[in-house]
Order: C-alpha cells, then structure tokens, then sequence
C-alpha cells in the first residue's frame, strides 16, 4: 500500500455584495470573498493538499480562472471533479484536517454542517475530517478582516 500526504494552502479577501461561502456552505455574514469560483477559500485549501497527494498540478491547472465555465462556480462542484482526479489514480482518502484562519464571523456553529457537506462530497467519514478556526489576534490582513486564510493537509492510500 502507498500512502500519500498532501498539504494546501488559500487565501481570499472579503469583497462588499458577495455571498460568504465556507466550507460547501453559505454563511450570513455582510460580505463574501472575492474570486473567480464562489472563493470558498476552505474547498480551494483542500483541493491543493488532495492534487498535491496524489501527484497532480494545482487547482489553476484544472480549474483555470481564465475560463469563463468556472465563473461563479459553487467550489463544490470543483471539489466533485478533483474527487474524480484522485479516484482516477486509484488513491482513497485516509483523512483531510483543516485550519481556517480568520477574525469573523465565528464560524464554530458551522462547523459540523461543513464537515457533514464536504464528507458526503468526498465518500469518507466525517471522523475522517477535521476543521477548526483561528484568529490573528488582530494582526496582519486576517487580523484586519481584510481576508482568510486556510491550510488544509491531507492522506491518501492506494492499493
């Protein structure tokens, strides 16, 4: 058996008449991040450890933000895509653990509901995922509320 490790990283800044998605899920919150796709920087972080793992290229390479097809995009659906990639190289997930760095909204209420949506999305157990939040502690452009940051790392088998 192989196993592989994987490691992806994020960052969005919030943008005024967006929708906040995190996780697979839409959060109320007064501003959404800014990006080509639906900015999920959490589903972006977890796509890069899982094409890392298994030896592919980044998102851009499969998700290029110069194609008009993934313009608003729920990340979901690139999440679905890179799901197939992995499964494509026979590569099964062992387990993906997740820090979202960010000042607000306290996002602990959402928590479960992210791990229920992104595990069903990725055929593994919601054990086998972890997501916790950090802040700052006001300093830097998370600290300011200007953006968020998330680091994402993951483990793949194969037979």
């Amino acid at each position: 058996m192989k196993i592989r490790t994987g490691i992806g990283l994020d960052v969005h800044p919030f943008e005024n008449g967006r929708d906040f998605y995190l996780g697979g899920i839409k959060i109320p919150y007064h501003k959404g991040l800014k990006g080509h796709s639906d900015a999920d920087v959490l589903i972006h972080a977890i796509i890069e450890a899982l094409l890392g793992a298994a030896g592919l290229k980044d998102i851009g390479t499969y998700f290029p933000d110069s194609d008009k097809q993934y313009l608003n995009i729920r990340s979901t659906e690139l999440l679905k895509k890179t799901k197939e990639l992995i499964s494509d190289k026979n590569f099964i997930i062992g387990n993906i653990d997740v820090v979202i760095c960010l000042e607000k909204p306290k996002i602990a209420p959402y928590i479960d509901e992210m791990k229920n949506v992104l595990a069903n999305l990725l055929a593994i157990e919601t054990a086998d995922m972890s997501i916790k939040a950090t802040t700052f502690e006001k300093m830097g452009f998370i600290g300011t509320e200007d953006g968020v940051m998330c680091l994402a790392t993951c483990l793949l088998t194969s037979q």
